[in-house]
């Protein structure tokens, strides 16, 4: 769970399973193998989400000639979830989704998953945030897309509704996002307008360092979007990192929680002998 004590790692597989289960599969044990705390995917009603004329658009795709076909063919059900549902607690890691519509919202609170997650392109929807809101379930909430006074606005809805956000993530929605737009310090100002909430990291950037920066900055959750292959299709993919950038990542994350300390000088036990053997002399007195 989210707390300050200890980085948060979500893997977004989002839609990078390219909807073969087995992938995803495959997918949430590298996670797990990686040191991920959780793995999180996106839920969508296609006919809600797409307008007619949208999922008509002629798409050339694994799954046939239309949008509509790429859509409906990456969408996992009730079977598919039911599988992330038993794996992921035979693993040991936490799963949820992103619900891009009511009814996605509806068929998610089927599954006793810690939290729902609110998407940076589904910050800005009142009905939807209401929604979310009177499910109870803890919101972790992505501000892609978002200037503060956006997010105060979605932060003032969702909890005038009665909910709870677990998070609040710094976000920029480009995919990969360039350097000069990750703008760390936004975690920083997400801080100072809400002292009360806890504030994470969403990033599409490429590379590990900023999210590794994210967490030394105070980040209580990083979210990276990941892949078997950044050469597999999909538009997802090269956002996202591959397996051994994520336990890199990790790993990092959890050395910076070690060296970090707790602030207190002290003389450590190991100084003591190079003290002895180093300085002249021992005359000065502590005030």
């Amino acid at each position: 769970m989210i707390s300050d004590k200890r980085v948060y790692v979500i893997a977004e597989i989002g839609i990078n399973h390219n909807g073969d289960i087995d992938k995803a599969v495959e997918m949430i044990r590298k996670a797990k193998d990686a040191g991920c705390d959780a793995v999180k995917f996106q839920k969508r009603t296609i006919d809600i989400v797409y307008t007619k004329e949208e999922l008509a658009r002629l798409r050339d795709n694994v799954f046939g000639p239309t949008n509509g076909d790429l859509k409906r063919g990456l969408e996992f059900g009730k079977d598919e979830y039911d599988a992330i549902d038993k794996l992921t607690r035979e693993l040991g890691i936490d799963w949820f989704a992103s619900p891009w519509d009511e009814p996605s919202v509806d068929f998610l609170m089927q599954y006793d998953t810690p939290y729902l997650k609110v998407a940076s392109a589904m910050v800005t929807d009142r009905d939807f945030l209401v929604h979310c809101a009177r499910t109870r379930r803890p919101l972790l909430v992505s501000t892609g897309m978002c200037d503060l006074p956006m997010v105060r606005s979605a932060v003032e809805t969702i909890e005038g509704a009665g909910g709870e956000i677990a998070c609040l993530y710094h976000c920029t929605s480009t995919y990969p996002t360039r350097d000069d737009e990750i703008n760390l310090l936004g975690i920083n100002t997400l801080r100072a307008a809400f002292p009360g909430l806890p504030i994470g990291f969403s990033g599409h950037e490429q590379g590990i360092l900023p999210s590794v920066c994210a967490a030394a900055m105070g980040a209580v959750s990083v979210e990276r979007h990941v892949t078997l292959s950044r050469n597999d299709w999909g538009s997802d993919q090269k956002a996202s990192l591959e397996m051994d950038e994520v336990a890199e990542m990790i790993s990092q994350i959890r050395r910076f929680e070690v060296v970090k300390g707790d602030g207190i000088l002290r003389v450590y036990d190991d100084e003591k002998p190079i003290a002895e053997k180093l300085r002249r002399n021992d005359t000065l007195q502590a005030a």
